[in-house]
């Protein structure tokens, strides 16, 4: 009876979102890697986009061990920008192990994830803050919806992307299609539910959102714009990650399907903290 009971109640708080604590600092991390050619345009935008929508913010860029000038202009930046947290990674070095490092140092309580390269919307982060606010604990940006676009990005990988998000839609059952893109946001709660975070490299895009789906946490898409780098070059070598890639996929897959929800996010915790349960909403909402 009293598993019966316990089933129930599991299937109804799956069905409904729990009204979130309110938010109160965003935290927005960005991982740089010989960056010089940009990373100043890019925090001085966001940092005015941000101010002239009265966020409050931090802007964490963690340097991954740059070879140039990255490091120094971000220490001169701080005079001009006093949201900026530039840290350094101590190792190991890789795009996730970056994005983890500021994840670790973040003080917000919820956090953007934002390219240095100035391909992301300054104005899409606001769009973020304020979609987290309405309650969701995940707002997923999607290049490829109606509203969306991209700019001068490169066929090959517009068309090897494509696939990828195909792949993922049909593999994990989800309305996602741009499961791919970094530029995410999340509440702190969801990235304490997805540790530990495996993913040392690119592959960190893929592992973050699925495993937030896959343990339960609420999540929608809107809309967001990106625009191929203008200097610098572009780290991401896709020959190279491929198989990391299929790796984190089939890991979270196998999550899903064998581990008898074992990681599930239990919603009965916030709601025990003063959370009222409200129907789901939005194009995101659970897995069944």
């Amino acid at each position: 009876m009293t598993s019966r009971l316990a089933r129930n109640l599991r299937h109804i708080v799956s069905n409904s979102t729990v009204a979130a604590p309110e938010l109160k600092l965003l935290s927005v991390v960005i991982p740089a890697r010989d960056e010089e050619s940009c990373i100043t345009s890019t925090v001085e935008h966001l940092h005015v986009e941000l101010r002239l929508q009265n966020v409050p913010h931090e802007i964490v860029v963690v340097d991954d061990d740059s070879a140039d000038a990255t490091w120094a202009m971000l220490e001169s930046l701080k005079a001009r920008v006093p949201t900026l947290r530039p840290v350094q990674n101590p190792g190991p070095q890789g795009f996730g192990c970056a994005i983890a490092c500021g994840l670790d140092q973040m003080n917000g309580d919820a956090v953007v994830i934002m390219m240095a390269d100035e391909s992301d919307d300054c104005h899409d982060v606001v769009r973020y803050w304020n979609k987290l606010n309405e309650g969701y604990d995940c707002v997923f940006g999607s290049r490829f919806m109606r509203g969306g676009g991209v700019i001068d990005y490169p066929k090959v990988k517009l068309f090897l992307n494509r696939l990828a998000n195909w792949f993922l839609k049909m593999l994990f059952r989800i309305k996602l299609n741009d499961t791919t893109n970094a530029f995410k946001a999340y509440r702190k709660e969801v990235i304490d539910g997805c540790r530990p975070l495996l993913a040392a490299h690119f592959n960190i895009t893929v592992e973050l959102p699925l495993k937030a789906i896959v343990r339960g946490y609420s999540w929608t898409t809107i809309p967001i714009t990106w625009r191929n780098r203008r200097t610098g070059e572009a780290k991401l070598k896709i020959k190279e990650m491929g198989s990391r890639y299929l790796f984190i996929c089939l890991y979270v897959w196998l999550e899903k399907y064998l581990s008898c929800g074992d990681y599930r996010r239990i919603e009965e915790d916030r709601a025990s903290k003063g959370g009222a349960v409200t129907p789901a909403a939005g194009q995101g909402g659970r897995l069944p």
